[in-house]
Formats: C-alpha cells, structure tokens, sequence
C-alpha cells in the first residue's frame, strides 16, 4: 500500500481538478478495503480534508496542490508509523473494539491493543473482557500462545506459557487466598513436575496428573513432617514413607490417603516397631 500511496503523490502535482478528484476516489477505494479500522478513521479525516479543500479552492489550482500535498505526506508518516502494507505484516499499536451481538465466546471481550495481523491479534497485546479480566502477552492468530499473565476479576492469575489459549508449559498460578503453583500445565490444567505451596506453609513437590498430584511426590507439613511415596488422584495411595517431626519413621502401604495394612516404624532412638491398619 504504501508504494501505492507513493505513486499516488505524483499524481498530485497537476493542475486538474478531475485528476484530484481521481486519486481522492482511488484513495478511498484503497482505504475500503483494507481490514485495519483505527487506519481507516485517520485516513477518512484526511479524505474529508481533502474533498473540502478541492471544493473550497477550485479556482486555485496552486493552493490545492500544495495543501494536499502536505496531507500526503502527513498520509504517509502514519502508514510507516504503523508499517501499513498488503503484504501481511503485523501493525502495531493497534486497538480493537467488540461488540455482543454474537453468541460465542468472543462476545465477552471488551476490547484489545496491540499488534495486529489481518484484523486480529498477533504478537503482543492486551485484551479486556468484559467481567473485567484481562490477558497481557503474547498471541497467535486471535489466540492466546506464547508467554503471557491472565488476571481473573476475583484477583487470581497465571503466569507462564500459554498454547493455542490454554495455560501449557512452564508458569505460576497465583490464588488470591495465597496459594500458588509453579510448574508444568497442559490443557489448562497442573500436569507434568511442579509445587503447589499452602498458604499455612504445607506444600507438594512432584508429579501432576489433571490438576492433582499423581505419581511421585514429597507432602511437607509445616511441623516439619513429610510423606514421600505414590500418589493418585491428589491423595496418598501406593507405598510410601512418613518422616516425622520427632525423628520416627513409618514405612508402609496407602490407600485413598489412610495407612493399611502392615507398617514399619524405626524410632529416632534406633528400634523397630510393627503396626497394622
């Protein structure tokens, strides 16, 4: 677009009127086709100053070219401030309004400022829904992908790695209560290797599986107390052994977070002990 715009300005410096009625509607064709709306209302103020100025100053053709002129030039400082071109590339410093008119998804968003590729979100930006969250990152395509942090209206939010608008690879998830998690996602849910900390001072280091500990994991109490074994569904469940606080530990099976069956405790002062659930 912008060699054309260029080619455009040489056409400026003839004394026919019709000639700048001519490119003045050639403009306004180019400017209703492209998908970029913020560009087309900096480009229709120009147009409305142009089509006045020809219609003010039709006797003197000298002042119409001179003026129109200048508005070309201002035109085309705002097309490479914003890297305007039919070629795909992506504009910054953009914004984007929604409306509700629609029933799906998009309906909840707000508004969104940052780059843009073909009308929709690509690089960098912020997007505002509408029950006040918001996304700051990076995006793919109208979707969140990349790195980013979502901020959830109830002050919780996330922040990490994102794919195809879902939390997946590394972040941190922060609950307004003062739990977090730092670790793998996928799907939007813990999953892979990470810590979950209470906000008492407990926390779970280990395996994730759908949101919940699973696999291999350590479980710290805050009295100095921990569990390393099996687990599944977020609970204990396998075999397993407690250290506790006092020195003392038990060695033993697990299910559903209960000890069962035989156990072995070795005392702190170095004797064995026999229990059974």
């Amino acid at each position: 677009m912008e060699n054309e715009i260029f080619n455009l300005n040489n056409k400026i410096y003839s004394n026919n009127n019709n000639i700048l009625l001519s490119i003045i509607q050639e403009l306004q064709q180019t400017i209703n086709d492209s998908k970029e709306n913020i560009t087309i209302k900096r480009l229709s103020d120009i147009i409305i100053k142009m089509n006045n100025m020809i219609n003010e100053n039709k006797k003197n053709t000298e002042l119409i070219r001179n003026d129109i002129s200048k508005l070309y030039e201002q035109m085309n400082k705002q097309f490479n401030e914003l890297k305007i071109n039919n070629n795909n590339t992506i504009l910054n410093n953009q914004e984007i309004k929604y409306n509700f008119d629609h029933n799906n998804e998009s309906n909840k968003r707000v508004k969104y400022i940052g780059q843009v590729l073909n009308g929709v979100p690509e690089g960098k930006g912020i997007m505002y829904w509408k029950n006040g969250e918001r996304y700051e990152g990076e995006w793919k395509n109208d979707t969140k992908d990349g790195k980013g942090i979502y901020y959830w209206n109830n002050g919780n939010r996330y922040e990490g790695e994102f794919k195809n608008g879902n939390s997946e690879g590394k972040g941190i998830y922060y609950w307004n209560d003062g739990n977090r998690y730092e670790g793998e996602w996928k799907n939007d849910k813990r999953d892979g290797k990470g810590i979950y900390y209470w906000n008492d001072g407990n926390r779970y280091e280990g395996d994730f599986k759908n949101d919940k500990p699973e696999g291999k994991g350590i479980y710290y109490w805050n009295n100095g107390t921990r569990y390393e074994g099996d687990f599944k569904h977020g609970k204990r469940e396998g075999k397993g052994i407690m250290y506790y606080s006092n020195g003392d530990r038990e060695m033993g099976d697990y299910s559903n977070d209960n000890q069962i069956g035989k156990h072995v405790i070795l005392t702190r002062d170095g004797n064995t002990e026999e229990k059974y659930y």
